[in-house]
């Protein structure tokens, strides 16, 4: 009986990950760490893990900081240690999000040894070090065929309550190749001074990156004993990469990142919780700095039984209308529950308003038959009634979310058109800052901001942010920019098309104003 009651104990026992969370960019994470944490309900993250990977985590899912600042040592790594073992030992999964690689001064060995011993599943899951990123995105590579053969790391920043430095200046210093230094901004001025002193070439090339991979990248280039005080006078400030070597010259040739269109350029991405990393992607591959603040959320809608009922009958229907990406996957989502093949579908033709939901039908092996040029209603409503007499008697279903501008069911029905309404979801105002998105706009403000619907623009006036006098406010499209003026906001452009590239472009319009 023992035996079978500690087998029954163990199987209640989860798991930690131990998860590099990346150098900064959340698209440089890797496939298993963002699988980690979406399986996760627990997530503990570090100061330099991007808060922007919650996003991903499961809506209940218990998000804590752990993080540890360099002006803040005094955080006890004991007390993460047990809480994750707590946790675990709860049943649950827990995933420990470590900035860079969880083993490269990370920590992460210690972490494990710990979970070893406690009895706690446990796998590493190694991520992009700043060791290698932080150089690339300055267009410094760490090693080259002309420069170098070698490379050696070491820490800026030894445990305090070591006896004695581990650090042997004296064979760094000797070592050939690019040298990188992590964690060591604060001791800078001692490393560079302990480096010349024992035997490098003072004029050796140097480069120090800051917020490396994101679009608040900032790099200094001197020699080796005067980027110390380049980086005082800068106030320079943690965290950052200090890089070594001639290979640092190649920056001048090599340097992209920093050259992109949107370099420079902070923009605020205002789109629900689960949908803004699209935009944000794309804006952060143009060089811009991106803090998402998600203004709404989706909820299952009010009478979700009337909606499944609606979609069991779809195929009855000769025509099926889709008008947001989030309606097709909730459609589906119900769809595939109760049936297990797509042609159980029906006849129906199927009309889409913007390629986005276009493309969001295709993700499902469905066509789309119909599909107006602009993006609104108003588009789909002329395209209907170009049909004539046609769409007299004919049923369709549109697939909407509970508040919905009232214009395309009343010029259906006003044709003639058996029109039912499936309610698929509800948007609703969310004013959670689990990533701390709203305290760095309040902070460091913005230079663009982007609505990509009427509810964004809402949602975000309940936030009641205060506007910076420079922010230029970006539309999606004219029923966007109509709520934006009734709010008695200026919009100071408007995408031509009314989809994501076409918002992306006026972005780009805008900046080089």
């Amino acid at each position: 009986m023992a035996t079978k009651k500690g087998k029954q104990q163990e199987a209640q026992v989860g798991v930690c990950y131990l998860v590099g969370a990346g150098p900064g960019d959340p698209g440089l994470i890797t496939v298993r760490g963002r699988e980690c944490i979406e399986s996760a309900d627990v997530v503990i993250y570090d100061y330099l893990s991007n808060p922007e990977l919650l996003t991903w985590a499961k809506n209940d899912a218990e998000l804590i900081y752990a993080g540890k600042k360099a002006s803040a040592p005094k955080q006890q790594q004991g007390s993460i240690n047990q809480m994750m073992i707590e946790k675990a030992k709860q049943g649950k999964t827990v995933t420990r999000l470590k900035g860079g690689d969880p083993l490269v001064f990370g920590r992460g060995g210690e972490e494990a040894a710990e979970l070893k011993a406690a009895g706690v599943r446990f796998e590493i899951v190694p991520g992009i070090s700043s060791v290698f990123a932080a150089p690339a995105f300055a267009g410094i590579p760490v090693t080259h065929r002309l420069y170098n053969s070698s490379l050696t790391i070491f820490t800026g920043h030894e445990d305090p309550d070591k006896k004695a430095p581990a650090i042997d200046y004296k064979k760094i210093a000797a070592a050939d190749g690019t040298k990188v230094v992590l964690m060591g901004v604060e001791n800078l001025a001692r490393i560079c001074d302990q480096l010349i002193e024992h035997g490098a070439t003072a004029n050796t090339p140097c480069a120090l990156i800051r917020w490396a991979t994101t679009g608040s990248q900032e790099t200094l280039t001197d020699s080796l004993d005067a980027i110390a005080a380049l980086a005082e006078k800068r106030k320079f400030r943690a965290p950052a990469v200090l890089v070594i070597g001639e290979v640092v010259n190649l920056r001048n040739d090599l340097s992209w990142f920093e050259d992109q269109p949107l370099f420079g350029k902070r923009v605020i991405v205002t789109r629900t919780r689960r949908t803004a990393g699209t935009l944000s992607s794309q804006l952060r591959k143009l060089g811009a700095d991106t803090i998402e603040i998600p203004t709404t959320r989706i909820e299952k809608p009010t009478d979700e039984m009337a909606f499944g009922e609606l979609v069991m009958d779809c195929h009855r229907y000769d025509w099926l209308i889709f008008s947001s990406p989030n309606g097709v996957d909730r459609f589906f989502k119900i769809f595939y529950k109760i049936y297990k093949d797509a042609r159980e579908i029906g006849g129906a033709k199927i009309a889409a308003i913007g390629p986005g939901t276009a493309e969001k039908i295709k993700e499902y092996h469905l066509g789309v038959d119909l599909l107006p040029k602009k993006s609104v209603a108003e588009s789909l409503a002329d395209a209907f009634e170009k049909m004539g007499s046609s769409i007299e008697n004919l049923s369709m279903l549109w697939v909407r979310p509970e508040k919905a501008r009232p214009v395309l069911s009343q010029r259906l029905n006003a044709a003639g058109v058996i029109l039912d309404e499936a309610i698929a979801y509800r948007t609703v105002s969310d004013t959670d800052d689990i990533t701390g998105a709203l305290e760095r706009f309040n902070h460091e403000g913005a230079d663009i901001i982007t609505f990509t619907s009427s509810s964004s623009v809402e949602g975000f006036l309940k936030l009641k942010l205060k506007l910076p006098e420079q922010l230029k406010i970006v539309s999606i499209g004219p029923a966007t920019s109509r709520t934006l003026k009734a709010a008695g906001l200026d919009v100071d452009i408007e995408a031509k098309e009314h989809n994501i590239d076409g918002l992306i472009k006026a972005v780009r319009k805008i900046a080089k104003k």
